[in-house]
């Protein structure tokens, strides 16, 4: 006779809508792929609008922010009492996006706030690349902490997505070593722990030219140290990607020291013991990396 399955605990924290214009599937879908892994709900986090054209390209626009409002309203009615649908946002940071940020995460009930720098985009690396690629991901790891100081975010997400950036280059790794980067991250660690701000474990990242999580495990070890807490995200632009490798995740943290994860809901977070995490899951097929995530 097969053991009762544990209650669902889990949600999935990071998620996308075709709004972003790189995604698939309604907030629907991505609920019904919740149900089947076994989470108690999700967090819809489609990347913000901005008001200055900052990479219109990947993200909603300002006039589509009601139609995102609407779509996880409908989600939510939908499956209410079965998937437990909230409303987040992931919102790009650079410096001097702050009056904006500010007013837009004044503009509806959020219950998770996502902070990411994202130095693939075309306007970041005109902005901040000047020809060392030594000087460009140190000045991400700023932003990051930067991003954390300014109290506008729940959780700084995907920490060191630069590692699979060439400015203005493609299908090209860049060399990355993550220890001789240290003695600049640890102090933004630092500034990050002293904010109280979580940061996320990505599961994405497997799929991802440097085929690591992000962080690297070097990193989240620093982040244990500090008593940064964890929140994980697949960081899903397709439903099938909903919870992706979260076991992968959950044995990740138990090995650098970790005893919880954390998720926010009405942006408190909330601690679950990583053996109860684990065991709440439904196996899921080996998961399909997301090849749409920017």
């Amino acid at each position: 006779m097969s053991e009762p399955l544990a209650e669902p605990i889990l949600y999935e924290m990071h998620m996308h809508t075709p709004l972003c214009k790189h995604a698939r599937g309604e907030p629907e879908d991505y609920a019904a792929a919740a149900r089947g892994r076994g989470l108690k709900g999700i967090v819809v986090t489609c990347h913000n609008p901005t008001n200055d054209g900052w990479s219109p390209g990947v993200r909603m626009s300002v006039a589509e922010f009601e139609n995102y409002l609407a779509m996880v309203e409908r989600a939510r009615t939908t499956w209410s009492g079965r998937v437990d649908v909230r409303l987040g946002l992931e919102s790009d940071y650079v410096p001097g996006m702050e009056p904006w940020l500010e007013k837009l995460h004044d503009m509806a009930e959020f219950h998770h706030l996502l902070g990411s720098v994202h130095p693939h985009l075309r306007d970041y690396q005109e902005r901040y690349f000047d020809g060392e690629i030594t000087t460009f991901q140190r000045t991400y790891f700023e932003h990051l902490a930067m991003a954390a100081e300014t109290g506008l975010f729940d959780t700084i997400a995907h920490p060191d997505l630069v590692k699979n950036v060439v400015p203005f280059a493609k299908n090209l790794t860049p060399a990355w070593n993550p220890e001789q980067e240290m003695d600049v991250i640890r102090p933004c660690l630092d500034r990050i722990a002293a904010m109280g701000t979580a940061m996320e474990l990505n599961t994405s990242g497997l799929g991802k030219p440097v085929a690591e999580m992000n962080p690297a495990r070097s990193i989240l070890q620093e982040m244990h140290r500090r008593g940064i807490p964890v929140v994980i995200g697949a960081d899903a632009h397709d439903p099938h990607r909903v919870g992706a490798d979260f076991e992968a995740a959950i044995d990740t943290l138990g090995a650098v020291g970790y005893a919880c994860t954390s998720i926010f809901l009405d942006r408190r977070r909330i601690e679950i013991p990583l053996d109860q995490a684990r065991s709440s899951l439904r196996p899921t097929a080996p998961a399909a990396h997301d090849s749409l995530t920017p």
